[in-house]
């Protein structure tokens, strides 16, 4: 698929200032003023993260009233229930809160709705079963701050409620006792992209301020405040970017063996980054509530036995290799179907349905729909008696306005600008097909329709050295607002050495006139005939270690090819 490369720039006087105050290579100051770092101590606090950096856990609006709260429930011997989502951010939130709640009170329990018989969220089921076993206190994490009908529902049955969340607050608000989430309008918190375990992390460390506990009473957990960082691809500067930092640091170090079995189960050695988190562990957690009951996600975090951690962690890697073998399987239905669809290349939108889908699964499935057809993607299943979906955009349109547009054809439908979910009636699946495909094709643009490559500078062959390597690698973690920086080097020339490994991937040995340099490009076979054309092309590539036979030399691992014009 033809991309656009964009190329960025950033302000000269800004690049020069910034030079002269760091001595480092005028191309990497680039790179951090495109980042907004613009002086000498800002470089400081950005390539030596510390944990002074993190924000007082008090100035987020409630905090002293979920404290108070909290404190209360401990001093009377009240019953406590932490309840989460079943995703990755959900079950490291309910293991932090739920592990560090123990230290306090033995009468905590912790609960996790269940995918299908429950739906997302706060559920009715969850709040009969706290009332069933006694419970005093609901403490939501990641979830809670639009389930006005359910706190009050619990209200009256005499159930208190703190709201632990970091999704957007819609104007009128849960009647609970205290709602941590700094998206809130008059909430005074400096850093409003936390995750949701990022704002138990709050919670715990002012906690443990309150009970004069020691700081590792809380830093302990920064291992699974990092991972649902990285599962949840929240912005990786200022806050997150520091406990992204120390909890990287932690999965390299001392994991809790609920992470290590997992690492093991997924092959993973050290050293463990951002990119480890989000594709190797996050889908192993994530399938427990995909494929079966995120209980067991919870279960591995707070298990203190490597042996046992590894036969729960066992249970989590059988669901995503069913979750895998799910996710191929409806992935080329969906593309057949898609095939099939004479009129698909003048539509705007993708919507596919077949009755026997998994739901787990249909969200994965849109997205490797959009890989192949770079569209707004609906993926429908059946559920029950209606139809049930997860939709995916493309960068830079608005998923949830156009959904907003066709709700009239809707039983229900959340989400956000990129991802949404929705449920139908049977007999509205085909006007709704028609609705969605005239809102997108009145919203989105050409340009939207088509990927983009945001590349952050244009780099000479014989500016890649190790210490410029070594110096990219201290912008870690990367993560979405701090991306791995992406390089685009402009008429080069195969030295005659590329060539074609196992049929797909190029093994690339190119040159701008002086020293050669080595890179490689995986599934690239269709570039071949530019590599070779003995004409310049540009290439657009980010830069990595090679080790072989005990040498380690930097080259390229290259995205894309186009011919130089």
């Amino acid at each position: 698929m033809e991309k656009r490369w964009n190329i960025l720039s950033a302000d000269n006087a800004k690049v020069q200032a910034l030079q002269e105050a760091l001595k480092i290579h005028p191309l990497l100051c680039e790179l951090l003023i495109q980042r907004g770092i613009e002086d000498f101590e800002a470089a400081k606090k950005y390539f030596r993260p510390n944990l002074d950096h993190l924000h007082d856990p008090w100035l987020m609006k409630d905090m002293q009233k979920a404290v108070t709260r909290i404190e209360a429930a401990v001093e009377k011997n009240q019953h406590l229930l932490v309840f989460g989502d079943y995703d990755v951010d959900g079950t490291t939130s309910v293991a932090t809160l739920y592990q560090f709640l123990k230290k306090l009170t033995p009468h905590i329990d912790y609960y996790i709705p269940h995918r299908y018989k429950e739906g997302y969220g706060i559920s009715k089921i969850g709040i009969d079963y706290a009332k069933e076993t006694g419970i005093d206190l609901i403490i939501s994490v990641d979830c809670g701050i639009k389930s006005i009908e359910l706190v009050t529902y619990a209200k009256e049955l005499g159930i208190d409620f703190i709201i632990c969340d970091h999704h957007l607050p819609d104007a009128i608000l849960p009647p609970a006792i205290a709602i941590l989430n700094p998206k809130q309008i008059d909430c005074n918190y400096p850093f409003k992209e936390l995750c949701g375990c990022g704002v138990v992390f709050k919670l715990i460390s002012a906690l443990a301020e309150k009970y004069k506990m020691p700081a590792e009473s809380y830093l302990e957990y920064l291992d699974l405040v990092a991972t649902a960082i990285a599962a949840d691809i929240v912005p990786i500067v200022d806050e997150n970017r520091t406990l992204a930092f120390f909890g990287l640091q932690q999965v390299n170090e001392a994991p809790c063996p609920g992470l290590l079995a997992l690492m093991d189960l997924a092959k993973q050695t050290s050293p463990m980054r951002i990119t480890n988190l989000v594709f190797a562990v996050a889908p192993r957690i994530n399938a427990a509530g995909r494929m079966d009951d995120a209980k067991k996600a919870v279960q591995l975090f707070i298990e203190k036995d490597y042996t046992k951690a590894l036969a729960i962690g066992s249970l989590l890697q059988q669901d995503n290799l069913d979750r895998r073998e799910a996710d191929t399987t409806i992935t080329e239905e969906a593309l057949e179907q898609i095939e099939l669809d004479l009129n698909h290349s003048n539509k705007k939108s993708s919507v596919v349905f077949q009755p026997h889908w998994h739901k787990g699964v249909v969200g994965i499935v849109a997205s490797r729909l959009i890989e192949k057809h770079y569209k707004p993607t609906i993926v429908l299943t059946q559920s029950g008696d209606v139809l049930a979906g997860s939709a995916r955009s493309v960068i830079g349109f608005n998923l949830y306005e156009a959904l907003h547009a066709c709700r009239e054809h809707l039983i229900g439908y959340g989400g956000h600008f990129a991802a949404a979910g929705m449920t139908l009636a049977l007999d509205q699946l085909e006007p709704f097909k028609l609705a969605f495909e005239r809102e997108v094709s009145a919203r989105i643009t050409e340009a939207q329709l088509v990927p983009e490559i945001i590349i952050n500078a244009v780099l000479p062959l014989d500016s890649i050295n190790k210490n410029f390597y070594q110096i990219i690698t201290q912008m870690e973690p990367f993560g979405p607002d701090n991306m791995r920086p992406l390089f685009i080097a402009q008429g080069v020339y195969d030295t005659g050495y590329s060539k074609l490994m196992k049929e797909a991937h190029i093994s690339f040995n190119v040159t701008q006139g002086n020293n050669p340099i080595k890179g490689i490009g995986y599934n690239m076979p269709h570039y071949m005939p530019i590599v070779k054309s003995g004409k310049p092309f540009d290439i657009v590539f980010q830069l990595q270690l090679n080790e072989w036979q005990g040498t380690e030399t930097v080259q390229m691992q290259v995205l894309d090819v186009k011919a130089s014009s």
